[in-house]
Parts: structure tokens; sequence; C-alpha cells
């Protein structure tokens, strides 16, 4: 089972640069994609409706922000938009699917560059969050999208520019410390352990054609779920976004 998850900076826009191509093109399973900057009415109808999977997304109260949504070729026992706190659950950016096998966390963790109130209210989405995984301490888990925070120094080509940089300060990074010490596994990194591997580059300095990029989204998994991973991927040869895709393989 191939598990592919990608923000996509605004379906309306990824729409336009064959995003369905690419979708028929990749044949996973389950498809997630975060940003996508719209409510259920505003996404294309052939997008939604896509022979063979089922749809599910989650938009916030406010218009163009945000967003996230998943398409499964399975059909899930039950979804949810809610971790449960009125606070994280009014942006958008949960959708959880309870499989017969595992569950599956669908998350666009927030942005803390835009200021200091941003900056807690992430610290703060990812606290609550860890705590909220409790509940499924049993369980087979699955944690995928946007994280907005690089873990290592190697996850990025310019750490020690960026140590200051909302998306790889210390208080950020000891909260993906917090995941691993629960026993969570960065699904990439147990399988390369190579530099230069990234998933998002900055339009404005056109970092993609020089590789100048941050490694932001993941796959984390719950450790009883590791024996079940064939494989880890970042898709960089897939364009449309300032990110790419990364993807998983289970059995």
């Amino acid at each position: 089972m191939k598990i592919v998850s990608w923000n996509i900076n605004g379906i309306r826009a990824i729409y336009k640069k064959n995003f369905l191509n690419w979708f028929k093109n990749e044949n996973a399973d389950i498809v997630c994609v975060q940003e996508t900057k719209a409510d259920e009415a505003q996404f294309p109808k052939e997008v939604k409706e896509v022979e063979g999977y089922n749809f599910y997304c989650s938009s916030g109260k406010k218009k163009g922000y945000s967003g996230v949504a998943v398409w499964s070729k399975i059909k899930p026992e039950n979804v949810a938009v809610t971790i449960e706190n009125k606070l994280f659950d009014n942006e958008g950016r949960i959708l959880r699917l309870n499989f017969k096998d595992f569950i599956l966390f669908n998350i666009y963790f927030p942005n803390g560059g835009a200021s200091e109130e941003r900056l807690k209210y992430k610290l703060d989405f990812y606290d609550y969050f860890i705590d909220y995984l409790k509940k499924f301490k049993d369980k087979k888990v699955i944690i995928c999208g946007d994280y907005n925070t690089a873990h290592y120094p190697i996850d990025l080509a310019r750490p020690v520019q960026n140590e200051n940089s909302s998306g790889f300060m210390p208080k950020e990074r000891e909260r993906l410390d917090k995941l691993i010490e629960m026993g969570f596994i960065d699904t990439f990194r147990h399988f390369n352990k190579e530099p230069n591997n990234y998933t998002w580059w900055d339009y404005k300095t056109s970092a993609r054609s020089r590789n100048i990029g941050w490694r932001i989204d993941y796959f984390f998994i719950s450790k009883n779920t590791l024996k079940n991973i064939k494989s880890a991927d970042i898709e960089s040869s897939i364009l449309g976004s300032d990110h790419c895709p990364v993807s998983i393989n289970i059995f």
C-alpha cells in the first residue's frame, strides 16, 4: 500500500498544473494533501470525484487559508476533523482516518514565522497534539503532513544561518524530539541518512534550482508499525508547489 503526502500550496492553483495527471500516475492507495486553501465547495468537481477514491476534507473558518484533504481507495471506518480542542480545530488543519489496521493523521502543522503569537500557537498546537496521541498508544499510528519544522541540521541546507528562524528554533525541534521519545519513527531517516534531501524550497529566492531547501514534510509512525514499512521516499522531481510529495510503502 502506498501513501503519499504533499503540501500543494492551493488546490485551485495546482489543479491548473496537471495535478490530476500526477494523481493518476502516482496511483497511490491514499493521497493526503495540505494547504488546500479551499473549502469543499471550492474544489473542482473532477478533483473531488476521482474514480475509485473516497474523498474527505477539512477547511478553516478563514477563507483561502490552510485546509487538508485525503483521497483513499480504502473506505475508513471513521473520519474526524478534530483533535477535540476548538482553538486548534478551527483552522482546518486536521484529518484523522481510522482504518481497520491503523490510524492515519493528515496534519498541516502551523507556521510560526509570522509573529510571536503564531509561534506560540504553533508550539501549543504541537504540545496539545503530542499529548492527544496518548489516546492511541496501543494503536498503529501514521502521522503525515507538513510539520513546518526541520528536525536536525542535516534537514536543511543552511542550519547555522537559520538557528533563530522559525522552523529550526531549538524549542520547535524539541517538539519533534518528544515524538521520538514517545516511540515515533521518522520513516525517511529510518531508510536514508544522507544530506541534501529536502521537501520545501523558497519560491522567492529560486532555491529549488540550487537545492537550498528544508525537509519539513514527514511520515512519522508508531514503533509497532515499523515492521510494516517497506520504504519511504522524497519525490523531489515532482513540481507544482514549493513543496514536493513524500511517500511510504507499507504492507
